[in-house]
């Protein structure tokens, strides 16, 4: 196994980074003494995100500098056209000293915008900084604010770890927004057992994230499988690989509902033709139109995508797990490759979070519904034993009836703990560890047309962020987010806790981190506040990205256990009420309302 060539399977060029260097623009040696310093804040800033930072698909991040120094708005507007044409789609202006705000400002709209006045006394750019925001903020273009806290000579082109964190926090929400811009999402049928997550909103769509939204009924599925619209020759690889990789689990159903030899094998037939179709539906594939199917083989650039599956497809054909399971996971048959966004049961609001989690990490998520909670006591009178450590508290069964990535397992590593890493950084050793430590069980009862489910515990101590947005009537999107940890419990409780949900399918075990207050003050209080049956899982702590990004989107936050020197929001947000943040965000939000609306 292979890791694929870093390429971008969407179409349009991936967004770039522009830099803005402004300065006094006042000749006669105020400028001139101020070319040298403004400029290299700018080549800083453009080697620290050139070099830390990649896209989700592993290319490197670019970033543009402005030609000139910007002393006025002729530069501005030079800048700006540059900007245009080279793909920028996130602005940061950097500047040593005073200058000019109105005429050096950044007046797009659309375009997510930090400002890092240099913490110095020369020529203070912090006194710019603060005209600057003002500015911004009365004109409703809200900006990030990056100031350091340490008093620098001017001249002095490092940049302190403060302003690192800031800007790199910026750059990644910035760039998520971008990449999803004038991307799809993809309803593979529509709304699966009454779930509302299901019902896709394209006002949220359009005016929150800037994406649209494509249509595919399921019956296209059969129509490919039963034309044979579908490359053959990575059909057969991909059969062999799967009878090759993917260890089959027991067989739960009774013995009145169990399939045949001849159905199972026929099944998984079918599951990976429902794969490859699926792919080519979000991206298409140049194969096809070699076969002569030109109109399949161009997709429908789809960012995500969700597959309804219950119970109109699943009632009569093999169910989406498989499908989900792999495409989500980081490495197929293919080799190693970026992880496809494809939520279970067309739950696009998951989808879209699991979309925030994957441009924010590099890396898969975990699907999940928020199945139950056990507390102390409950556990201890169902299996006997207490829970103890991380666990003392009570857990959160975080298990689905759809798939998790296999990268979810955690058998991947990094320092030799387990992680769920970039698909760049993934080794064969550690893919065959995800697959071996997955089971494929045959589907139980309420599937009546078969397929199989994904099986496999997470492994314990990984940070992990639960997210999710919910949409309320009157209010719009609004996001969730919980930062904690997955924790492993002993087999045999595991066991007897895992059997009375369903034992074939995937389970995170999983404990916020709590602060003793408010929604955070125990595990329980958690799961009773959370907004849906479904979340998302990304690995490490990525609760204060989500939050700028959703400042950004102006998708105020309900709930988090983010400490608030972590929070990172426009400057305008303080306007709102300084003491109470989570009002603060609703009030902004409300204020400037979505982006593209």
């Amino acid at each position: 196994m292979h890791t694929a060539p870093l390429v971008n399977r969407m179409q349009g060029d991936m967004p770039k980074i522009g830099i803005r260097p402004v300065i006094d623009g006042r000749r006669g040696g105020i400028r001139e003494s101020l070319e040298g310093p403004t400029m290299n804040m700018a080549k800083a800033c453009a080697q620290l995100l050139s070099q830390t930072l990649r896209h989700a698909n592993g290319l490197p991040v670019e970033c543009v500098i402005a030609d000139t120094t910007i002393g006025g708005v002729t530069e501005a507007a030079r800048a700006a056209e540059k900007f245009r044409k080279e793909g920028v789609g996130v602005t940061i202006t950097v500047t040593p000293s005073w200058c000019y705000p109105m005429e050096t400002i950044d007046t797009d709209p659309l375009m997510p915008k930090a400002i890092w006045g240099f913490n110095g006394t020369e020529r203070p750019g912090a006194v710019y900084l603060a005209s600057a925001l003002g500015a911004h903020n009365q004109k409703g273009l809200p900006a990030f604010s990056i100031y350091g806290k340490d008093v620098q000579d001017i001249g002095d082109s490092s940049i302190p770890e403060d302003v690192q964190d800031k800007l790199l926090r910026f750059a990644k929400a910035g760039l998520a927004l971008a990449t999803m811009r004038g991307k799809s999402y993809l309803a593979l049928g529509t709304v699966s057992m009454g779930i509302a997550g299901c019902i896709v909103d394209e006002t949220f769509f359009q005016d929150y994230l800037g994406m649209r939204n494509e249509y595919v009924d399921m019956s296209e599925f059969v129509r490919r499988m039963e034309r044979d619209i579908y490359d053959k020759e990575e059909y057969e690889r991909a059969l062999n690989w799967t009878k090759e990789s993917c260890h089959i689990g027991a067989d739960v159903n009774s013995e009145a509902l169990k399939r045949t030899s001849e159905q199972k094998e026929q099944d998984w037939e079918v599951v990976v033709k429902m794969t490859l179709i699926a792919r080519d539906l979000m991206i298409g594939n140049p194969k096809l139109a070699e076969m002569g199917f030109e109109e399949e083989a161009m997709g429908h650039n789809a960012l995500a995508a969700g597959f309804q599956g219950q119970r109109a497809w699943t009632d009569h054909y093999p169910n989406g797990d498989f499908m989900e399971a792999i495409l989500t996971s980081s490495f197929d048959w293919n080799g190693i490759r970026e992880p496809y966004m494809l939520a279970t049961e067309n739950d696009n609001l998951n989808a879209v979070t699991m979309l925030f989690g994957h441009l924010l990490t590099n890396s898969a998520q975990i699907f999940a519904d928020v199945r139950t909670y056990w507390s102390p006591e409950a556990v201890k009178r169902v299996t006997g034993q207490a829970l103890t450590g991380a666990a003392a508290g009570g857990v959160i069964h975080l298990i689905n009836s759809g798939p998790a990535a296999l990268d979810g397992t955690g058998e991947q590593t990094i320092n030799g703990k387990p992680a769920m890493k970039p698909f760049w950084d993934i080794t064969e050793k550690e893919v065959q560890q995800c697959l071996d430590a997955t089971l494929w069980c045959p589907a139980v009862d309420f599937f009546r047309g078969g397929g199989y489910s994904t099986d496999f515990t997470t492994r314990g101590d990984m940070p992990m962020t639960m997210a999710r947005i919910n949409v309320m009537k009157g209010l719009g999107p609004v996001l969730q987010i919980a930062e904690g940890y997955s924790v492993e419990l002993p087999s045999e409780v595991h066991d007897i806790l895992d059997q009375r949900s369903n034992p074939t399918w995937p389970t995170t075990w999983f404990v916020p981190n709590l602060t003793g207050k408010g929604v955070f003050q125990d595990v329980y209080t958690v799961m009773n506040h959370w907004g849906s049956n479904h979340c998302a899982v990304s690995y490490g702590h990525i609760g204060a990205d989500l939050i700028t990004l959703a400042s950004m989107l102006r998708i105020p936050v309900c709930m988090h256990n983010i400490p608030n020197e972590r929070v990172f929001r426009p400057s305008a947000w303080t306007a709102f009420g300084v003491d109470e943040p989570v009002g603060a965000d609703y009030r902004a939000c409300a204020a400037l309302g979505p982006l593209y609306g």
